[in-house]
């Protein structure tokens, strides 16, 4: 039976090989016919047949298929000779090798025909070819022999210098195959570049420009030998001293070698530079062009090699971006400005006629420009020294005559505002640059007019509310923009979104003088037929709204009346918010604008109200504008104006009811938001049945799977607790218990907590019938009551005893008659022997919570319980009655701190515990006058040999330094030259505490004694990451003591001999580990202050260090790959090699599990980093990369690893974040 099964399967895939075959030559067939109909059908369908994946073809069908094709490339037809192209690409994917090689070997001398429409054909085709050749591992054979016989017919084409088409088509292929398939010619670059070269000096000015652009691609991917005989080529020739149109070819291929090499140019540019400021000597503007685009790409591309050339390159910009040699700028056009308005106008267009069309000055000015803009954009640091020397060149440029150029220096001017960092102080500049553009907004060009708005609105973000007095300044402008007849949409849709910029930076008083001018340009727009031009409108109305009574003001206050511009706006609005048949983004801000005329101007519409209360509750019910219209109605709910909402206020309750049942989470919090506002601003319109459906849905709402819907949820349970306490009478059953559920769950903490509490006091004030003081006490405490002895046993969660006991203390403060018997019964817990371990640890945390608010005084029996509790076996016990301690004493410090402190001189046994205690206390108090006695007694304690106990000192040291530092932090650093080293690696930990104010102290990382080094690191850390402003500042003296930091040390390994075997130990891991996080730290805080090259240095030193290490550096790269990519590219080819090696190791046999899975986190954090740099487009460039990455995609291990480090997590989820706790 298997024979015959295995049998038909054979016939059955050999018939359908024969039917494609029989199918296939009936094409064929077709194809030879004298009707070009019948010709172009055939081939139509014989490309259709050959995308179908399944294809399969015998050799002969091959065979036949191509000569088939190749002949019609010769076809008289051009329409046939089109489709035949079009069938080379699946074809190439289908046949073998010999075939692909025949289709080359054929279109290569088509390319050298003497028929110009077979050689455009055939020049088609190869492009073609190229473009579907394989690049997977499996085809690279094929790719590289075919790449061979194309690249050595071309570079014979390429000499033909008869026929310049010929050589222009085989540049163009050649450019594509290079910039394809570059790592597969590796063995042609030489041939290549020697035959590259001398098109350069080609007659034809095509040939050159297309050489340049092949050996742009030719650049990124050759050896570094080669790249240098190139820029020694280029070096010597223009050393020469050739004629202008040679310079100019040879500069701008500099500039493109550069801009595709990138850094590799670097070590040229010491040469390099001197050669091109040499040309721009030269008089001549194309040439000075290319000069300039070559500065601005060495300048993107090799900012650190740059760094000792940028005063000359700026100078040199400076000049000639004011180099207009044919024009004659009158410096007293300013002054007459004003009265010459209206001549203005005739004079611009008599200027036009004798303007020069052969001056190219204006290239000159644009390529220095642009060439300043890749400065700024770059060199952050040199920030100011540009506001001193570009920033006034460019505002001087604002009235370039050229439109193009003008757009740049607006562009220019645009990047220096947007690298400034928010709220530094340039206001100077405000008005010179108001003055300098408010003329150019009402000019006729649009180019300029968007740079203008663009420019202004990057100013407004910069220098939040600076262009307050200059608002009737800019006024005119905007108008005219939204008015001007010829203007186009999105010279409307610039100004409508600059001005709504502007009304959301500046104060409303600023723009009520001008609202008779300001509407009724606006309200137009919102008519406008134009969809994107109505929804920018809409957007600024709601502003223009807000600016006619801002919030919380009364009808007139202000002195300014809305009332004559009501009318106009509502209008548009309303025609807009009733129109169903329009766009989306159009109906939602329709919505909002409506929205926010109601919540300010809802008293001057009268009888509309209503009408447009009944559309709301419409928009409310479709499910495109719900979400919209919720965000509004909570809006109008909490207006100050006090909107009657009762003609939809039931409907709107049950609607928002079913909101909470939805799949949506932001319409969920949205409709929480909204029941929030409505029931504390409309709660007597309410009747108690109407919450029921808000009621009902609530339960499923407080669960611990989304703490934020919960917090969002108890508080409107909270609002409905105050507002209409009738509605709770069923809630015990129903919510309640979730509540509970949320109190005993260990995820609660933060904002969730706090609006427990509230809910708790504002429940037991409603006197809601079954839910006294009492019951809700029992339900909180019970689970620990009943659980067995363990305090993890019986579900409930140690975290959950700190939030039991915040709410206990709660409930006590809202019921003030009820403490003394609660505090009773808590005493009696404590004491009693039988009470469960988690009962007594809940007692004692909630005397502690109820302490904190002062109601125990100074009870001579609590103070007994807690001495009681430091006794007990149980380390719970003893940690609660510290944190208890703590809490009380906090709560009446004279009654608790002498003891306190009495207890820590007498009891060095227990010293950890009562130290945790007087933290508590210096954390949350005012101690003036025990600050003294507190110092001392820590002092006596620095030097403990016990690590716990010196960091916990440190802390209270640190942490009470604060309450004066003035006086106490000049006392800290005293201590720090004297001391043990013990004492001294304590005071730089409580150093790290008292982050808040400059501290001088850091240079300790030069300490002699490893273990305060090592603090030093962690202190320098913590600052880094907490308050980034103090070290920026510090880094120039920080920065070598860290790197020294993170050099492996021989002195520091030692061998330690465990019985057999020898074990070498590291004492210097720490302290470079230490070294490497505050490294990451300084990415995110200090980029700009570090020099990234030499930071790389030592990551890739920490590449090859130990396990712990290599995993923070391979963190460091991938994050610096998102922030300086350019950085990381030139030092591409060192950082391949640790990466390869840790995703290429393999674990010895015999290893324990424990060494397996490390290895494993290794390697999966290693491809991580690979897959940040595979995301960078250029990085294939790099041949080692590329090799590396191929070795990736073959081998099934590491591709997997890749594959799950790509998906499965998110992308880069885990390598961009590290736990910095």
């Amino acid at each position: 039976v298997k024979s015959v099964f295995l049998f038909a399967g054979v016939s059955c895939q050999s018939t359908e090989m024969s039917n494609v075959s029989y199918h296939i030559s009936n094409l064929l067939e077709k194809m030879t016919s004298t009707d070009k109909d019948f010709r172009f059908m055939a081939t139509n369908d014989l490309m259709l047949e050959l995308q179908k994946d399944s294809i399969k073809l015998d050799e002969d069908s091959e065979r036949k298929v191509v000569t088939m094709l190749l002949k019609l490339l010769e076809d008289k037809n051009g329409e046939v000779q089109n489709l035949a192209v079009k069938c080379l690409a699946p074809l190439v994917s289908k046949v073998k090798e010999p075939q692909v090689e025949t289709m080359v070997d054929t279109l290569c001398s088509n390319m050298v025909s003497d028929k110009e429409q077979l050689r455009d054909i055939s020049s088609m085709g190869l492009k073609t070819v190229i473009a579907e050749l394989p690049l997977s591992s499996s085809g690279l054979n094929l790719t590289a022999s075919v790449c061979k016989k194309i690249t050595s017919q071309l570079i014979g084409a390429m000499g033909k210098q008869e026929d310049v088409s010929v050589q222009l088509e085989a540049l163009d292929i050649l450019s594509d195959m290079l910039g394809r398939l570059s790592g597969a010619l590796v063995g042609f670059h030489s041939s290549l570049l020697s035959s590259l070269l001398p098109q350069l000096t080609s007659p034809r000015m095509a040939v050159r420009k297309r050489s340049i652009l092949a050996l742009g691609h030719l650049v990124p991917c050759c050896s570094p030998a080669l790249f240098s005989q190139l820029t020694e080529h280029l070096l010597t020739e223009l050393a020469k001293g050739p004629p202008t149109s040679v310079t100019r070819t040879y500069i701008q291929c500099l500039a493109t070698i550069s801009r595709q090499g990138g850094h590799r140019v670097g070590e040229h540019l010491e040469k390099l530079i001197p050669m091109v400021v040499k040309f721009t000597g030269v008089e001549d503007d194309e040439l000075r062009e290319y000069c300039f685009q070559a500065f601005e790409a060495f300048i993107r591309r090799c900012p650190k090699e740059m760094s000792p050339h940028v005063a000359t390159v700026t100078k040199l910009c400076l000049k000639f971006m004011t180099f207009d040699p044919n024009y004659n700028y009158d410096d007293d056009e300013e002054e007459e400005e004003d009265s010459m308005d209206i001549e203005d106008g005739l004079d611009e267009e008599s200027d036009d006629e004798y303007s020069d069309d052969d001056d190219m000055s204006w290239k000159v000015r644009r390529s220095s420009i642009k060439c300043l803009e890749a400065l700024i954009g770059t060199r952050r640091d040199l920030l100011l020294s540009f506001y001193s020397s570009v920033c006034p060149a460019l505002l001087a440029r604002f009235k370039e005559r050229e439109e193009n150029v003008r757009a740049d220096v607006f562009a220019a001017f645009s990047t220096l505002l947007r690298q400034t960092r928010v709220g530094s102080s340039h206001h100077g500049l405000v008005p010179l640059i108001v003055k300098a553009l408010h003329r150019q907004l009402k000019e006729k060009s649009i180019k300029s007019r968007q740079g203008c708005f663009c420019l202004l609105t990057e100013l407004s973000h910069t220098l939040p509310g600076a262009l307050e007095p200059h608002i009737p300044a800019l006024i005119p402008g905007i108008v005219f923009s939204l008015t001007d007849k010829s203007t186009s949409s999105n010279m409307r849709i610039d100004a409508l979104s600059f001005f709504h910029v502007l009304l959301l930076s500046h104060p409303p008083q600023a723009f009520q003088p001008h609202m008779q001018v300001l509407l009724p340009p606006v309200v137009a727009c919102v008519e406008d037929s134009f969809y994107k031009i109505t929804s920018e409108a809409l957007l600024v109305t709601q502003q223009l709204v807000r600016v006619m009574r801002p919030q919380g003001q009364t009808a007139t206050a202000g002195g300014f009346d809305p009332k004559p511009f009501v009318r106009q706006v509502f209008s548009v609005t309303l025609k807009r918010l009733k129109a169903t048949d329009i766009d989306q983004e159009v109906k939602e801000r329709a919505i909002s604008c409506m929205g926010h005329m109601v919540c300010h101007l809802g008293d001057h519409l009268g009888a509309e109200l209503q009408g447009v209360l009944a559309i709301f509750l419409e928009r409310l019910k479709n499910e495109i504008t719900r979400l919209t219209t919720v965000r509004t109605i909570t809006l109008i709910a909490a207006s100050p104006i006090k909107i009657d909402l009762s003609s939809i206020l039931s409907e709107t309750l049950s609607v928002l009811g079913s909101f909470l049942r939805k799949n949506q989470r932001a319409l969920k919090l949205g409709t929480l938001a909204c029941l929030t506002a409505l029931v504390t601003h409309h709660a007597a319109a309410i009747k108690p049945a109407a919450l029921e459906p808000v009621l009902s849905e609530l339960p499923a709402l407080v669960d611990e799977a989304d703490m934020h819907v919960s917090q969002v949820s108890v508080t409107l349970l909270t609002c409905m607790a105050k507002a209409c306490p009738s509605s709770l009478a069923k809630i015990s059953s129903s919510v309640l218990p979730g509540v509970f559920r949320l109190v005993h769950s260990p995820l609660l903490q933060g904002g969730a907590l706090a609006a427990i509490l509230d809910f708790m006091q504002a429940l037991v004030l409603s006197k809601t019938s079954n839910l006294g003081y009492s019951q809700l006490l029992k339900s909180l405490t019970e689970p620990f009551h009943s659980s067995p002895s363990s305090v993890d046993g019986g579900g409930v969660h140690r975290q959950s005893i700190h939030s039991v006991a915040r709410c206990v203390a709660a409930l006590s403060s809202a019921c003030p008659k009820e403490t003394p018997g609660t505090v009773a019964g808590l005493i009696q817990e404590v004491k009693s022997p039988g009470s469960p371990e988690s009962a007594r640890v809940l007692a004692l945390l909630c005397l502690g919570e109820v302490g904190r608010s002062g109601s125990l005084g100074g009870s001579k029996e609590v103070q007994g319980v807690i001495l009681e509790a430091f006794t007990s076996t149980s380390e719970e016990v003893k940690t609660a009655a510290s944190c208890a301690l703590g809490s009380m004493a906090v709560g009446s410090l004279n009654d608790f701190l002498p003891f306190l402190l009495k207890e820590i001189s007498s009891q060095p046994r227990r010293q950890y515990l009562l130290l945790h205690s007087l933290k508590e206390v210096i954390r949350s108090s005012s101690l003036s006058p025990h600050v003294e006695s507190i110092w001392a007694l820590l002092f006596q304690n620095c030097e403990c040999q016990e690590e716990g106990t010196r960091n916990l000192v440190a802390e209270c040291l640190g942490k009470l330094t604060l309450v004066n530092p003035a006086q106490l932090l000049p006392r800290l650093k005293q201590q720090l030259k004297a001391g043990s080293p013990l004492a001294r690696s304590t005071v730089v930990t409580a150093i790290k505490f008292t982050i808040v104010d400059q501290p001088k102290i850091f240079l300790k990382t030069s300490d002699n004694d490893i273990n305060v080094r090592r603090v030093a690191l962690v202190m320098f850390n913590s600052a880094a990451h907490n308050k980034p402003s103090l070290i920026r500042g510090l880094l120039g003296t920080v920065l070598p003591h860290l790197y020294k930091e993170t050099q492996i040390r021989k002195d520091l390994i030692r061998e330690v001999e465990m019985g057999p075997f020898k074990h070498t130990v590291d004492d210097g891991l720490d302290v470079r580990k230490a070294a490497f996080e505050c490294m990451y730290t300084l990415l995110d805080s200090c980029l700009e202050g570090l020099d990234v090259l030499q930071f790389l240095d030592h990551v890739e030193e920490g590449l090859k260090d130990h396990y712990d290490i290599r995993m923070l550096t391979f963190l460091m790269l991938a994050r610096l790959v998102s922030l300086c990519p350019a950085a990381v590219l030139q030092r591409l080819d060192r950082l391949v090699e640790p990466l390869k090696a840790t995703c290429t190791t393999k674990v010895k046999a015999g290893s324990v599990k424990q060494e397996f899975e490390k290895q494993e986190e290794l390697r999966r954090s290693a491809m991580r980093a690979v897959a940040a740099l595979l995301a960078v487009p250029e990085v294939e460039r790099s041949p080692s990369m590329a090799d590396f990455a191929n070795q990736i995609r073959t081998n099934a291990d590491m591709a997997s690893i890749y594959q799950s480090v790509q998906g499965g997590e998110g992308g880069l989820g885990p390598a961009e974040s590290m736990d910095m706790s």
